[in-house]
């Protein structure tokens, strides 16, 4: 691997996958510049970075849903930083209720932070990254995005978003020589279920096919060497999404039982 010297800035850097994915950067020579809402948390992961990687690290505080948040945040990159080599859109939350029952107010404030903030981001990024002739995208979409269950109406339309932006982003850019990767993780043991499904009840019948923050990082930092098109992680999940597509009254009727675990 070779990420030494390389920028790689990294939103939702503050806990869970995306503190895991800044960790690993690090240890493969990257600058990391980590990016979340809680600024005591992204110092922490800061220092632990530079103590990875034995180079500069940075961490700023960025409300994703602001476009004048993000403004800043490149006006600092530009200025503190430099050119970004790898652009790392982990920020996004979900929350597990019946449609029926979930305040309107949710729909929206959900695509402002999982894909309307995310898309302003990644057109300031890639309109450097085109001038540059070089670059990769990687933006943490879900299985969700693909296989949809129930409580997941709002979650997953984001989701669905993400990747159909994505798709459409590659093609844009791969002239330019910028790469473009989706992520499509399925449950991940980390911090956002403490929002999404506050009970525990999900991660505890879904069992060992929970995925670990630190594994999965891994996988996708590899990934910013060589890029792919997508992960799909568990493999089985994504096998079961090939299958959806293929035959999707039944993949209807195991989206609605065999995975509705919530």
């Amino acid at each position: 691997m070779n990420l030494e010297n390389k920028v790689v800035v990294v939103t939702g850097g503050s806990a869970g996958l995306g503190e895991q994915i800044c960790y690993e950067a690090a240890k493969q020579g990257a600058i990391v510049v980590t990016c979340a809402r809680r600024i005591n948390l992204i110092g922490k992961v800061k220092e632990q970075c530079m103590a990875l990687s034995g180079k500069a690290a940075f961490a700023f505080q960025l409300d994703i849903a602001n476009p004048e948040s993000i403004d800043h945040l490149v006006e600092r990159i530009n200025e503190e930083v430099g050119p970004v080599d790898i652009l790392v859109n982990n920020a996004g939350y979900g929350i597990f209720q019946e449609f029926t029952e979930m305040d309107p107010a949710i729909f929206q404030q959900m695509f402002e932070v999982n894909v309307l903030g995310m898309m302003v981001l990644t057109q300031k990024m890639a309109i450097q990254m085109a001038e540059q002739k070089a670059g990769h995208i990687i933006n943490i979409a879900s299985i969700a995005g693909k296989i949809a269950t129930p409580k997941t109406a709002v979650y997953s339309a984001t989701k669905f978003a993400v990747i159909g932006f994505s798709n459409a982003l590659r093609l844009e850019l791969k002239p330019v020589g910028v790469h473009v990767t989706t992520v499509n993780p399925g449950p991940i043991e980390t911090n956002f279920f403490d929002q999404a499904d506050p009970s525990g009840n999900y991660l505890a019948n879904l069992g060992s096919i929970v995925l670990e923050p630190n594994k999965l990082a891994r996988t996708i930092v590899k990934n910013m060497v060589h890029p792919k098109r997508e992960i799909n992680r568990p493999h089985i999940f994504g096998a079961a999404a090939t299958l959806y597509t293929l035959f999707p009254s039944i993949g209807d009727f195991m989206a609605g039982s065999l995975f509705n675990k919530k």
